[in-house]
């Protein structure tokens, strides 16, 4: 068992770091993780890393040593946002229990010295409050709160934030909340009016550098440099961008990539390879662990509007269309618009998505943005030396169990 210790990090100290994900629609949160897996594991800190995350390809990514996953049994979101199992047949109750002491049971054995918790404070359905609550009781591990640059619509934040008491629980149960994002393109704690016991252990870090990635890239370039690239995310809610992208068309003597996700339905997956063996300028791809790799020689790219697809847009200055998702959340969207105010992207409404207007997008002047002379991507670069400052100081004070923090709230 690893002692307890509040003395400066050292280069041979072990630092174990776990990182958790809920990942119910998509692959970002879990590719926004291990990014930061990887930069802390080759850093000076050489951090053991564990990745908690609840996407069911989350072990099909090429991982560098010192870096591990545990997949949860897998929840879906559904585009009303409505949560359910994905594979299982069980009830919720009972998938969101077992959830719940896997990550409780892995965390007790690893004895994380910081747990790093993507975007959801209390986990997906609640099911870290048991976890965190004796995390803090124990008072040796850091909490930190990871929140992406875009949360949702202000008033639907403060909505969520006042139902599920996000205030308190990020009081008293976190001593860092980490903003991947720069204020200047989006103030998230000003636009969503965060409290002052918030604001107060909150530091905008910068966006995530993708570009890292392929420094150390295990898999070998792509070929094909200057294809328009489309990508999806996951695939679960980019199938009528998929389709468009198919059916538009491209210049003459430009070859065209999709990347469509894991988890597009059979059925449309299906229709977008058969219109594609009718294009010998198409190539589809489903499941890609580096699509970076294609990215960055990418002429240009249609996108939807995720973190990470994002952030890899502004790290190659890539000319890109954003195509947001603009339910059940709206933060695709406002990210998008954000971003094409400062002349980085341009944005189609997914109301106007046609074939039609991705090729006349294809057909006009591509202009490269100057996105590092513009926007902060510098947060990998902030990260080791903050998990570093963490564990100098003590944790946040521990909270009164009494208070039930390990009551879940309701399902809905």
């Amino acid at each position: 068992m690893k002692s307890e210790s509040s003395t400066p990090w050292q280069a041979t100290s072990g630092v174990r770091v776990a990182l958790y994900s809920h990942d119910t629609m998509g692959l970002g949160h879990t590719r926004r993780n291990l990014l930061i897996a990887e930069t802390l594991a080759r850093s000076e800190l050489a951090a053991d890393v564990l990745l908690i995350s609840g996407a069911r390809h989350a072990s099909r990514f090429e991982l560098p040593r010192g870096v591990d996953c545990v997949t949860l049994p897998a929840l879906a979101k559904e585009t009303d946002g409505a949560y359910g199992p994905r594979t299982l047949r069980m009830g919720l109750d009972d998938l969101r229990s077992l959830r719940s002491a896997t990550i409780d049971a892995t965390l007790r054995a690893f004895e994380p010295d910081v747990f790093v918790v993507d975007n959801v404070p209390r986990g997906a359905l609640d099911e870290l409050l048991p976890t965190l609550s004796r995390l803090r009781e124990g008072g040796r591990t850091r909490c930190v709160l990871g929140l992406r640059d875009v949360l949702d619509d202000p008033a639907v934040v403060a909505r969520e934030w006042r139902d599920r008491d996000t205030e308190r629980t990020i009081e008293d149960l976190f001593d860092a909340v980490w903003v991947y994002g720069d204020p200047t393109v989006y103030d998230v704690a000003a636009a969503c009016a965060f409290p002052g016991s918030v604001r107060a252990k909150l530091e905008y870090v910068g966006y995530l550098d993708a570009g890292e990635r392929m420094t150390h890239a295990i898999s070998p370039e792509a070929c094909h440099p200057g294809v328009v690239l489309g990508t999806v995310g996951g695939g679960q809610d980019g199938v009528r961008l998929a389709e468009a992208f198919v059916r538009a068309e491209a210049p003459q003597g430009v070859d065209r990539v999709l990347i469509t996700g894991p988890d597009m339905p059979t059925a449309a997956f299906e229709r977008v390879l058969a219109h594609a063996s009718t294009r010998p300028d198409l190539t589809v791809l489903g499941f890609d662990p580096e699509p970076t790799r294609w990215l960055r020689h990418a002429s240009r790219v249609v996108t939807m509007g995720g973190y990470n697809a994002v952030t890899e847009v502004l790290a190659f200055e890539t000319p890109a269309l954003i195509v947001p998702r603009v339910r059940p959340r709206r933060e695709q969207w406002i990210r998008a618009r954000s971003l094409a105010r400062l002349g980085l992207v341009d944005v189609l409404h997914p109301g106007r998505l046609t074939p039609d207007a991705l090729s006349s997008w294809l057909a006009s002047p591509p202009a490269r943005p100057n996105a590092r002379g513009r926007v902060d991507l510098n947060g990998l670069e902030r990260i080791p030396p903050r998990v570093a400052a963490l564990l100098t100081t003590a944790p946040t004070r521990s909270i009164d169990m009494s208070r039930g923090w390990c009551e879940p709230a309701p399902l809905s």
